[in-house]
């Protein structure tokens, strides 16, 4: 397996597209594989499967889709403007196509699913589409476009998990990883697609996923990201494969067996629900220092009224409650956020609640967006989008300046002390930078230092942050608590 894997980013539902490549043996069948990806890390690690597939079939991938036999987009359907930048970039690989008539263009992911057969009616560059849970079908597929057919498989299914599949990790500096843990989502927010667009919830086999951990490890890697769109949930029901015993594994029991992997394997996770976090989770991360002080714990909305109306099926009390008890039992966790300007009937004083949340949590970091109706969901068939988009916008401006003072505020915090650091790589701005992520997942930049090497563990004393970023330099002495 080729030991190289995608730059594991902080959440964002909204990241742009990502070319991914692989820099592996270039002894193949001569075949190339562009993919390019949206949305959230759950597509990215797919895009490493869909990779993996295609790889057993001989192609390589390339970073310039003008080389490629075969061209994907991996998308997202969580937002409007998600869907534009897809359709505007197949635009763009229509005139390559029209180039090289031989080209296979294809749509995968959420907006295969969603959009399904008019894809290929409505964008006529397009020649195969396939769902989240037909990957396997790929190289099927694609031999039926080559006979001169359009082709699509977006069946959903209740059991696939792609649990014995090893992701090729594309784009990789070979420290950090991501494990997906379980697919679908059974919770249905009247504001999202994903339950339709990627299925019922289903988890993996948690001996697959440690075996992966261990194999990671095993390669030199130093943080693996179980990934899952509410991990929290996760179940497992089945043989114990040294005692044949019937077990049942939750996420609490799944997070402490790879933290056991080794000390020097970092774990972070996402995303959390709150109305399903455990204190048992929570005293497992308290337990155990290798597992990242950092929590995602979307909000979406501070209004019990709003919360209602999403089916987020927890109260502002509830919420503010899974906030103390983070607080009591991990004191130094991170806490992050997704947030939702300008829902459905949204008034004043809702959006005057959501702010307090705000202040409440602090939150660390918080993405955040104003309310954007998806095609076939709750709120679509049973609210009206009725919040005027000048509002939407001074609503979500708000909680951007906010955010930006929270967060300004919550790396002050650091200023002054020392951290261990995971070195990623050189920072983005500067090759002469180090940058790397603490405990709390704040990113940090320091000089780079002789003998100091990507993959490495580092004692960085910080001494000024901006709103985004912590400054500093490598030490000898060893962390402080924060």
């Amino acid at each position: 397996m080729i030991d190289l894997q995608l730059n594991n980013k902080t959440h964002d539902e909204e990241r742009q597209g990502e070319a991914l490549i692989v820099d592996g043996p270039k002894i193949r069948n001569g075949r190339k594989l562009y993919i390019e990806s949206y949305g959230c890390q759950m597509n990215f690690a797919d895009s490493e499967i869909v990779a993996s597939i295609l790889f057993d079939q001989g192609f390589e991938t390339t970073g310039d889709y003008k080389e490629a036999d075969v061209v994907f987009i991996n998308t997202c359907s969580i937002r409007e403007n998600a869907e534009q930048r897809v359709r505007n970039r197949l635009s763009q690989f229509g005139a390559e196509k029209r180039r090289n008539p031989k080209l296979i263009v294809g749509v995968l992911g959420c907006m295969a699913e969603r959009l399904k057969s008019k894809f290929l009616e409505e964008e006529k560059l397009v020649d195969v589409v396939v769902g989240p849970d037909a990957y396997r079908e790929l190289p099927q597929l694609l031999t039926e476009v080559e006979s001169g057919h359009k082709a699509i498989n977006v069946l959903l299914s209740r059991e696939e998990t792609y649990a014995d599949i090893s992701p090729v990790r594309l784009n990789g500096n070979g420290i950090t990883a991501f494990i997906s843990i379980m697919r679908g989502c059974d919770n249905m927010c009247s504001f999202c697609v994903v339950p339709f667009t990627r299925g019922r919830e289903r988890s993996r086999d948690p001996h697959s996923i440690l075996a992966e951990a261990k194999d990671l490890f095993d390669r030199g890697y130093k943080e693996v990201t179980l990934l899952g769109q509410n991990v929290d949930s996760y179940k497992w029901k089945g043989k114990d494969a040294q005692e044949d015993a019937d077990i049942e594994v939750n996420f609490a029991q799944l997070l402490e067996k790879v933290a056991l992997i080794s000390n020097e394997l970092r774990i972070r996770f996402s995303t959390s629900h709150p109305k399903d976090i455990t204190d048992e989770v929570l005293y497992t991360i308290a337990k155990h220092n290798n597992i990242c002080n950092y929590i995602h714990l979307p909000v979406q909305s501070g209004s019990s009224r709003i919360l209602d109306l999403m089916n987020r099926t927890y109260t502002r009390e509830w919420y503010i409650n899974r906030i103390d008890a983070i607080r009591s039992i991990i004191p130094d966790c991170a806490i992050s956020s997704d947030i939702i300007a300008g829902f459905c009937t949204e008034t004043e004083e809702d959006h005057q609640e959501t702010l307090s949340m705000m202040d409440y949590v602090g939150y660390d970091f918080a993405f955040t967006f104003s309310y954007s109706e998806r095609p076939g969901t709750l709120a679509a068939r049973k609210f009206a989008d009725d919040i005027p988009e000048e509002l939407k916008k001074r609503r979500l401006a708000e909680i951007l300046l906010k955010q930006q003072q929270t967060s300004l505020y919550r790396l002050q915090k650091f200023v002054g002390k020392t951290m261990r650091i995971l070195v990623e790589g050189t920072s983005k701005k500067s090759d002469k930078d180090f940058c790397g992520r603490n405990d709390q997942n704040a990113m940090v930049v320091f000089p780079a230092t002789e003998g100091v090497l990507a993959g490495q563990y580092v004692n960085v004393y910080v001494d000024r942050c901006t709103s985004a970023t912590l400054l500093g330099s490598v030490v000898a002495q060893e962390p402080e608590m924060v």
